[in-house]
């Protein structure tokens, strides 16, 4: 059953802040401070279970009519479902964008252009977060 923790706002500000300086989710950096460093398998599962909440959110946040934070929730999701892959598959855990976006890179040499297609659409959601 999800929980919702609702910070206080300077936190939560200095949380985005800290998440987009290493190029992660709030939801990332609250898994690995509770979690601390999982193994890898255990890590992918968190990821994959953020991302899936992340998901429910950003539908709730469209319901209504916030495009900007239903945008920045499917970027998170993407993210996290990127971290998830190289955890599961390499062990590895991704620590900025240019990670992110390099390993994006192997992920579709693996799974399909269907990657980069979907990866750039979250890019865009991304973006229409910080531009409005």
């Amino acid at each position: 059953m999800p929980v919702t923790i609702v910070p206080p706002r300077r936190i939560a500000e200095r949380l985005r802040q800290e998440a987009e300086k290493q190029g992660a989710s709030p939801e990332e950096l609250v898994i690995e401070a509770v979690l601390g460093s999982p193994d890898p398998p255990e890590r992918a599962r968190e990821y994959i279970e953020a991302a899936e909440e992340l998901l429910t959110q950003a539908e709730q946040e469209l319901e209504k009519g916030d495009v900007r934070q239903a945008a920045e929730k499917l970027w998170g999701t993407a993210a996290l479902a990127v971290k998830a892959y190289a955890s599961w598959r390499d062990g590895k855990r991704l620590t900025s964008h240019s990670e992110l976006w390099m390993y994006k890179n192997k992920v579709k040499h693996e799974l399909g252009e269907w990657v980069h297609d979907a990866w750039m659409s979250a890019n865009g959601m991304h973006t229409c977060f910080y531009e409005g």
